[in-house]
């Protein structure tokens, strides 16, 4: 079948919604609009407005491009993250509600408090990035297959060297037992995944990043979609355009660009 590409004035292309169904099956299925397809050739072209993704699959807002450091920062200030597997292209997302938490509404069980408590956990930023995302990349139980490809890794790990994306760690003696990574803009952390080897290491990692950025008045993490474990954490879900409204503020501050290894302080 030929597929017909279609310009438009904000110099991305457009893609018929057929073609979204043959790509991604079912759960692109009740898609209504078109699909934007990003140029590979050109990471400073904008992105479609946040406000034309789909209701489902939830947040589908366009296809292709690429994960050079210009296009990831350009999509996370407004509110656009990245989300696909190995056989896919490249799909971009902004779902609607979101999922945020505000750091200085983090929450410690009292569970979670003994095990802060007990457990002889030690904490670190930016010392084992590149562990972190593979040990996120790793299939876990109810997770058997990974969005974290090769691709990603490779474009995230960049970003980190360029001071923009940060690893928060766990240690049990010198063992990485848990962590976080995800991208710092201005004051807001987009945080992207999460891995844990041992009891709540995951959350503890949460929440030492959580405190660490309350500190520093960062206003917001970025959670993406719903999950029960982050409720649990104090996490709460947004409408968009309340989220687009506080990226436009909150990132636009000073930002922390550089190693957190010493700590976060603003470059």
């Amino acid at each position: 079948m030929q597929i017909e590409y279609f310009f438009s004035h904000r110099n991305y292309f457009k893609i018929p919604i057929l073609f979204i169904l043959q790509r991604f099956g079912k759960k692109a299925s009740a898609c209504k609009n078109m699909i934007s397809l990003l140029d590979p050739d050109n990471p400073h072209a904008p992105f479609p407005p946040v406000d034309s993704a789909e209701r489902e699959p939830d947040g589908l807002l366009a296809v292709g491009g690429d994960l050079s450091p210009v296009r990831l920062l350009n999509a996370y200030r407004q509110g656009i993250f990245p989300w696909y597997s190995e056989e896919q292209p490249i799909l971009w997302w902004s779902p609607n509600p979101r999922m945020v938490l505000f750091p200085q509404k983090i929450k410690v069980s009292k569970s979670l408090n003994k095990t802060l408590r007990n457990r002889g956990y030690v904490f670190s930023f930016d010392q084992a990035f590149s562990s972190v995302i593979n040990h996120c990349a790793m299939p876990q139980p109810g997770r058997e297959e990974t969005w974290i490809t090769d691709e990603m890794m490779d474009a995230y790990i960049h970003l980190h060297k360029l001071g923009f994306a940060h690893s928060a760690e766990v240690w049990e003696e010198d063992r990485l037992v848990g962590g976080l990574y995800g991208v710092a803009i201005g004051r807001v952390f987009f945080g992207e995944s999460m891995f844990s080897l041992s009891r709540d290491a995951s959350k503890i990692a949460l929440v030492h990043l959580a405190n660490a950025l309350a500190e520093q008045a960062f206003e917001l993490i970025d959670c993406q979609v719903y999950t029960a474990h982050l409720v649990t954490l104090g996490a709460e879900e947004i409408d968009r355009d309340s989220f687009t409204q506080l990226l436009n503020h909150h990132c636009q501050q000073t930002g922390f660009i550089g190693s957190w290894q010493k700590g976060i302080n603003p470059q």
